[in-house]
């Protein structure tokens, strides 16, 4: 027994869900997002909430459910209040700036990195602080994942992108490991 998919989900006020043949809609003040159904989890919208169940006595059933239960209260709050993550440029020489629909990363390399930004998402800089939010928590996630992949932080000093609030465990360097053999 699935112990989110058991738990009927509320419906904001402003807030429209909908299931039209095998398709999930949910429209709010923060746009409208979509999801395709699985045929082993049945979705049944009233009374102001969604309820979540598993059409069928099966593994994978139980197995879809929680998940599509956590996927339709991501959408519901989704469209509401943008989700949003934080990642932070650090480095000498790093740098980050919007150029239209694209982000333009200057990482260490010989060239610029530019990374087109999907529908749906948007993404503000300031002082090497990208933040990205929209209303999918999926793609919001991704996208930041994305970025980050360019130029993972390095254990040595640290140079990379990270997300705010992580911490890279630093190694001692090269000279310090001499110096305290010696």
């Amino acid at each position: 027994m699935s112990r989110i998919g058991k738990q009927a989900i509320k419906i904001p006020a402003g807030t429209d869900v909908s299931v039209a043949g095998n398709e999930l809609i949910v429209k709010g003040k923060g746009g409208t997002l979509k999801k395709m159904l699985h045929p082993a989890v049945s979705i049944a919208v009233g009374n102001g909430e969604v309820a979540v169940s598993p059409a069928q006595k099966t593994r994978l059933a139980r197995a879809l459910w929680g998940t599509y239960a956590a996927h339709v209260r991501n959408m519901v709050s989704g469209v509401n209040t943008p989700f949003s993550k934080r990642l932070s440029v650090e480095g000498i020489g790093y740098r980050a700036e919007l150029a239209g629909k694209q982000l333009k990363l200057m990482l260490g390399f010989s060239h610029p990195v530019i990374v087109a930004i999907p529908e749906g998402i948007a993404v503000v800089v300031e002082k090497n602080i990208i933040s990205v939010s929209g209303a999918d928590k999926e793609r919001v996630g991704e996208f930041a994942a994305s970025v980050r992949a360019l130029k993972k932080p390095e254990p040595y000093k640290g140079k990379g992108i990270r997300y705010e609030g992580e911490v890279v465990r630093q190694k001692q360097g090269k000279k310090a490991a001499t110096a305290a053999a010696a």
